[in-house]
């Protein structure tokens, strides 16, 4: 089980951070700050850097945290609560990705809160320090703080569409 745990952490960890690189940086085939910046503004976000900030160092510290394994129900609230906001993004589209709908961002916020009511693992840093095993009932706060901090950076953050004068996004743009 171990083993298993170890796999989807550092799977799901490391392309949640990887995904956020690429919110701030050139690297991994990110668009740098201002691609980052540009893809908020044309999903109809305000904030410009700093939410292009927030987001991609959100992403890059829960996933970098859920990978290691430590604090692993602080790191599953942070990518949940990231992947909150994106799934808000896709509704419209729909569930399926291929229509650039909610499907992906769906299955990180499961995969998180699973991991944080299954806990880390033998291997992981929250073991090594003692801090694991935890109960699995940290899956319900997570859960809760997560996607209602989504939801609260949505409402706080996105223009409503009268008042929006950014384009639409691009088919199959990304979070």
């Amino acid at each position: 089980m171990d083993t298993g745990i170890l796999i989807l952490r550092l799977l799901v960890g490391l392309l949640v951070a990887g995904h956020g690189v690429q919110k701030v940086s050139r690297h991994l085939g990110g668009r740098g700050l201002e691609g980052g910046t540009e893809e908020f503004r044309a999903d109809g976000f305000r904030g410009g850097v700093l939410t292009a900030l927030a987001a991609g160092g959100g992403q890059i510290g829960s996933g970098l945290l859920l990978a290691a394994g430590l604090v692993t129900p602080l790191a599953a609230t942070g990518v949940i609560g990231v992947m909150t906001v994106a799934l808000t993004v896709k509704w419209p589209h729909g569930l399926w990705v291929q229509n650039d709908g909610y499907e992906y961002p769906l299955v990180l916020i499961g995969t998180a809160a699973a991991l944080a009511a299954t806990g880390p693992g033998a291997w992981s840093l929250d073991a090594v320090l003692g801090l694991a095993p935890y109960p699995s009932w940290w899956a319900v706060p997570a859960l809760v703080a997560g996607s209602g901090s989504g939801l609260l950076a949505r409402l706080v953050l996105h223009r409503t569409h009268a008042s929006s004068s950014a384009p639409a996004a691009p088919a199959g743009a990304g979070r």
